[in-house]
């Protein structure tokens, strides 16, 4: 893994260095200028700052659409979506699209960034050398996160970040053995990229300090702001999706129809163009009035909400600090304004509100607090950037609980994050454990008959039907035993429906136990009675809340033995086992690289290994789009990264077939 992590450090330092020329190759060829900049972009006609990203987006357009629609968009999802439901498996055409996409949409004007194309782009590169070597799924999803942090840390010349936005963003798991790996390759890709291109931060800002305690109240108001943009940003930019997917035009026309609305904003404000670095520089350095970089916040999130949604490729996180920089800026001019001997510069807000708005956008404060500091050199304003980053991240959460990756993925339908504790009886149906033997009494049935039931029946309610045998209440025994101890009450004249105790209670065998113990919960019912459905009512069975509790204990303990993830053991790599009775090992084992492809009845694993397969879980079911399926082997199962299998056998056979 150190091996591999290094080659794809060298091959993400090299594929940042790669993407960059074509960006600006793309940039010289378009605008006619190696050394694009605002002011040479003013002096262009009106008709070419119009056409150019309109052309830009009439290729990208067919390249996407006709060659690898994962290029689409901001790339980060769907390297999500790979590590989680696929093992890491990427195609290695998206490679190519990628970098020829978002190069021409950032080339040709587009208002997108280039970390997402990048992490896509490294990450396919990792996805793709693990696959040709054959590793296991663990290893091939590390190997993806590798490839995800060389080209962060080469792009940006941040190595740090790069590794902790792998782990934090991708992966969310920070074990050593992940941890590893992905450094060596953030640092080699550093060092490649540090070699050709420089050891120079990407913004050049002047001295910033805190300049009086009472700056804390603006910074932290800043924070708040932050995380009002930030979900702004994400709603715009999926209601563009909205709008530009419900326009009736093929869908490889629409990058053109984005691009024609840049390059008409572009005309008058320019500023909105490409990556916008240059317009970041002059907010950092106070160089903007606060009526401009308020404005430029609208414009700058229409423009990458447009470029994104009508099918553009590029990245969100440059958006994202353009964003923060302007409403820094803003902030910082406007606590000038008001307190101008107790507040620092307006930059200073400027590079705090790039690192809120950051963090609320992706839900990543620790890479954005880092990726700042080495973005910029400077760590002399830490306390009120962290700050400002905790307040933005917690208020935008609370106010909406998806970052801009995880939406675009549930939007899909796909469902990454479990809770703590998932609610097990929600997959039970009710016929399931439906009991039979309920006693059922007719609505006219006298107390006195009621009473003797009551000493030759064991059941703990009884469910009264008319003369069609349909459903009209739940009697209990206990309040029958009750009336007969109680003289000052006639029980003569009593019949079955005048003790109904609960009406309208009832389920299917087609309802989930989730219900039935959401329901048991708030009634001191033992047994609720099931109708055949909820249209005729008549009774067949009845379920009791011992039986669902049974039912939750069962399900818990198959969680417990195949859902959940045995993984490793601290940082040693074995995987957890539970000896048997008869000397055999019980343990989960992850499909080995060179058996993805292939089935059970291929393999033989009984016969090559003196191991037997118990149950298989399947990593992700393209039909329910479930990220997790266990089942009783199939011996026509075609197995696919991330897949796990329950196995059994003798010590020295397990260990054999581990280390396949």
């Amino acid at each position: 893994m150190i091996i591999l992590a290094i080659l794809i450090g060298i091959i993400g330092g090299y594929g940042a260095i790669l993407f960059r020329f074509m960006i600006r190759f793309v940039q010289g060829s378009s605008f006619g200028s190696w050394h694009l900049d605002l002011a040479y972009i003013e002096a262009m006609p009106w008709y070419w700052k119009l056409i150019i990203p309109a052309v830009g987006g009439l290729i990208v357009g067919p390249i996407i659409y006709f060659f690898a629609r994962e290029a689409k968009g901001h790339g980060v999802p769907e390297v999500m979506e790979a590590i989680i439901l696929k093992g890491g498996v990427i195609r290695p055409r998206v490679v190519v699209a990628k970098i020829i996409a978002s190069a021409v949409s950032i080339g040709t004007g587009g208002s997108v960034g280039r970390e997402g194309p990048i992490v896509q782009i490294g990450s396919a590169a990792g996805s793709v050398l693990g696959q040709l070597i054959k590793v296991n799924g663990s290893q091939l999803r590390t190997l993806v996160a590798c490839g995800a942090a060389a080209g962060i840390a080469g792009t940006f010349n941040a190595p740090i970040a790069g590794s902790i936005f792998a782990l934090e963003i991708l992966l969310g798991d920070f074990a050593l053995t992940q941890f590893s790996p992905i450094v060596i390759a953030s640092v080699t890709s550093t060092v490649i990229s540090r070699h050709y291109l420089g050891n120079f931060p990407a913004f050049t800002i002047p001295s910033y300090e805190l300049v009086s305690i009472w700056e804390f109240i603006p910074y932290a108001l800043l924070g708040a702001l932050a995380a009002f943009v930030a979900v702004i940003f994400i709603d715009v930019v999926y209601k563009a999706e909205d709008v530009f997917e419900a326009i009736p035009i093929p869908e490889w026309v629409k990058p053109a129809i984005g691009g024609l609305i840049i390059g008409a904003i572009g005309i008058f404000f320019p500023q909105i163009f490409g990556v916008g670095y240059e317009t970041m520089d002059m907010t950092l350095a106070s160089k903007l009035t606060w009526s401009f970089m308020l404005m430029l916040i609208f414009l700058k999130l229409i423009a990458t909400s447009i470029t994104i949604g009508s099918g553009g490729s590029g990245g969100i996180f440059a958006p994202s600090l353009f964003l923060g920089g302007a409403l820094g800026g803003f902030v910082g001019a406007v606590t000038n304004m008001v307190m101008p001997e107790l507040a620092g510069s307006p930059g200073a807000y400027a590079l705090v509100g790039m690192a809120a708005v950051s963090a609320a956008t992706m839900h990543a404060p620790i890479t954005s607090i880092l990726i700042l500091f080495e973005l910029t050199n400077d760590y002399r304003i830490i306390l009120p950037l962290m700050m400002a980053v905790i307040v933005s991240v917690v208020l935008k959460m609370n106010l909406k609980k998806e970052s801009m990756y995880s939406l675009k993925l549930i939007r899909k339908g796909l469902e990454l994050k479990k809770e703590y504790e998932p609610n097990v009886l929600s997959k039970i149906k009710v016929e399931k454990i439906i009991q039979q033997g309920c006693l059922t009494v007719l609505a006219d049935t006298p107390f006195e008959q009621l009473h003797n039931l009551t000493k030759e029946s064991i059941n703990l309610n009884y469910f009264v039907v008319d003369e069609n045998k349909k459903l009209m209440g739940i009697l209990s025994p206990h309040k029958i035993r009750k009336l007969e101890n109680t003289k000052d009450t006639d029980t003569s004249k009593l019949t079955a429906k005048d003790l109904i105790i609960e009406k309208g209670i009832y389920f299917t065998p087609e309802d989930s136990l989730d219900m039935v113990g959401l329901m048991l919960n708030d009634l001191v019912l033992d047994e609720i009675p099931i109708v055949n459905n909820s249209k005729d009512q008549i009774v067949i069975g009845y379920i009791s809340k011992t039986e669902v509790i049974n039912a939750y204990n069962r399900e818990m303990a198959k969680q417990d033995m195949l859902k959940s993830v045995s993984a490793y053991i601290g940082s040693a790599g074995k995987f957890r086992q539970l000896k048997m009775m008869d000397g055999e090992i019980l343990c989960e084992a992850e499909v080995p690289g060179k058996y993805v492809g292939k089935n059970l009845s291929e393999l033989d694993l009984r016969h090559k290994y003196g191991v037997e397969v118990i149950l298989i879980k399947q990593n992700y079911d393209p039909d329910t789009k479930e990220s997790e399926k266990v089942f009783v082997p199939n011996p026509e199962y075609r197995f696919s990264y991330g897949d796990k299998l329950l196995i059994v056998g003798a010590q020295n056979e397990v260990d054999w077939f581990m280390q396949q």
